[in-house]
């Protein structure tokens, strides 16, 4: 049976963005699908003869989205795999996209473009919370989108196991609200004081090692691998598709990204298929 991923989240998020990234990594995509059909595709995709493999489905928003949740119980009593990819968005940053592209928002009654927003987040909470995979695209560009997507979902080998991202970020650019598990660096030594390590980053070879030869931070690293040793298979066996683990310091350029490196070599060490990016290392 084929593999389906439903593509849900806010509207203005960039659902139709990931649509086209799915194209281009070899998927069957379906843009804008009322819910309710949901169900029908699956009987073409699966029918016999038919060489459609791996589907993806953009949910239709506005008023299809108290539908959506049904729709995609329906679809996994009559498909195989069924994953569900939600796009998630600040409002400040939705907001700036709508007055940009100048277009309505599906759920607009005449009240802000803000409350349609926030009205659109309660109504597709239940779906959020029900999702494989979560990104928040409100800093992401259309590169670093189709990244995170081929990360989660473009290499069929991974379909029978869980990808892992471990991403590092800065406290003061904001928490990533799309980690699943968040660890704190402050407390190791920050390169930001050392005048020749201020200018360079946790990538480079002297930030890293000023970073790593601490006790503290061997420990941490240790602990943590450790820690994601025992994890990773219990996640397996539950069946979770996609783990975010996010580390952070105070901007985002140093220690997050020398421990992120670290950990995403002890994982892969383990045999843990690990991607690792940086989300604030340029700012």
């Amino acid at each position: 049976m084929s593999d389906y991923v439903v593509i849900a989240g806010l509207s203005g998020a960039g659902r139709s963005q990931a649509a086209n990234d799915f194209e281009d990594l070899g998927w069957f995509v379906i843009d804008n699908l009322p819910p309710t059909l949901m169900s029908k595709v699956s009987e073409l995709a699966d029918a016999p003869g038919s060489a459609i493999d791996r589907v993806a489905l953009v949910a239709g928003t506005g008023h299809y989205d108290s539908d959506l949740l049904g729709a995609i119980a329906d679809l996994r009593r009559s498909a195989g795999r069924v994953r569900i990819l939600f796009l998630e968005c600040s409002t400040r940053e939705l907001v700036r996209r709508y007055e940009q592209t100048r277009r309505r928002h599906p759920l607009s009654t005449g009240d802000t473009l803000e409350d349609a927003i926030e009205a659109e987040r309660s109504l597709l909470e239940p779906v959020r919370a029900d999702a494989a995979v979560i990104i928040d695209t409100t800093e992401l560009n259309v590169h670093q989108l189709r990244d995170r997507i081929r990360g989660a979902f473009g290499q069929p080998e991974a379909d029978v196991g869980m990808q892992t991202a471990v991403r590092s970020f800065g406290f003061k650019h904001g928490l990533p609200i799309d980690a699943d598990v968040v660890f704190d660096v402050r407390f190791l030594p920050n390169p930001h004081w050392v005048d020749e390590l201020r200018p360079l980053t946790g990538l480079d070879p002297a930030v890293r090692d000023h970073v790593l030869a601490s006790d503290e931070a061997q420990a941490f690293v240790d602990k943590i691998s450790d820690l994601f040793e025992l994890l990773v298979p219990a996640y397996r066996r539950e069946g979770k598709a996609y783990l975010s683990i996010a580390i952070g310091c105070t901007g985002g350029r140093h220690r997050s990204v020398a421990i992120s490196e670290e950990l995403g070599r002890r994982l892969e060490a383990l045999g843990t298929p690990v991607s690792v990016s940086h989300r604030d290392i340029e700012k």
